[in-house]
């Protein structure tokens, strides 16, 4: 999944440098009244990576012949509408509401009649999301400006299993509860464009909330914590 951000992010790089030269080279500045206004809106299209950040219990790895638990990042896609108001210059208030469909997976490799067996356990998710971040930005430089990110969301799971009755289902769950609240942080790149402004950005949520749903059973209970972590690079399209 980084290999592929990588790959779309520097195809991105040369097209706007690429129209940002252009611009320059015509000694004119795109929307020079875009930071004039107080407030603007726009949409957000971004791919992610999730997975786990993971505390286990001290004696996990002697509970039914359990050898390891392994981080298995799933990639995802991102939808939101962007509000953004501009209360002092180059500071930003945005608020980015929508929907993060999340993937993510652990590997438990357990000892069983004398090999290993490994399970991939995943967990799907579609978070509704309500972000409020503080958008620091440099000052504009002909039709280009860097900024900084921080701040905080808070999710909906509209597709949470932790009602799911196991025998049902016919297999075991690790149940996640239905909310989570992340602290965000990142960066990106602004590009004044003729007709509207467009970024690039990078920014990590790192979750503050233990979001496993504990029961016992042999994939739950060697662990002791779950917090969601997620990278997220997105697209950015303001007019």
């Amino acid at each position: 999944m980084i290999r592929y951000i990588k790959i779309a992010f520097t195809l991105v790089m040369c097209f706007c440098a690429c129209t940002f030269g252009w611009s320059q080279a015509k000694d004119r500045e795109n929307l020079g009244n875009f930071d004039s206004r107080f407030y603007h809106f726009g949409f957000l299209l971004s791919a992610n990576q999730s997975s786990f950040f993971v505390d286990y219990k001290p004696d996990f790895t002697f509970s039914d012949s359990l050898l390891s638990i392994e981080n298995v990042p799933q990639a995802g896609f991102n939808l939101a509408l962007l509000a953004s108001a501009n209360p002092v210059k180059n500071v930003n208030i945005r608020f980015v509401p929508g929907l993060s469909f999340q993937d993510r997976g652990l590997n438990f490799t357990y000892i069983e009649e004398g090999e290993s067996k490994t399970y991939l356990k995943r967990t799907e998710s579609v978070w509704l999301q309500f972000p409020l971040v503080l958008k620091l930005r440099t000052n504009r430089v002909g039709n280009f400006a860097a900024y900084a990110l921080a701040g905080g969301t808070y999710g909906i799971d509209m597709q949470s299993q932790k009602d799911v009755n196991e025998n049902v289902a016919g297999k075991i769950i690790i149940k996640l509860q239905k909310t989570d609240i992340t602290v965000d942080a990142g960066g990106g790149f602004d590009f004044f464009l003729p007709y509207f402004k467009f970024g690039l950005e990078l920014k990590t949520c790192f979750g503050m909330k233990d979001v496993l749903i504990y029961e016992s059973n042999q994939f739950a209970d060697p662990i002791s914590k779950l917090r969601t972590r997620t990278f997220v690079f997105s697209l950015t399209f303001e007019g």
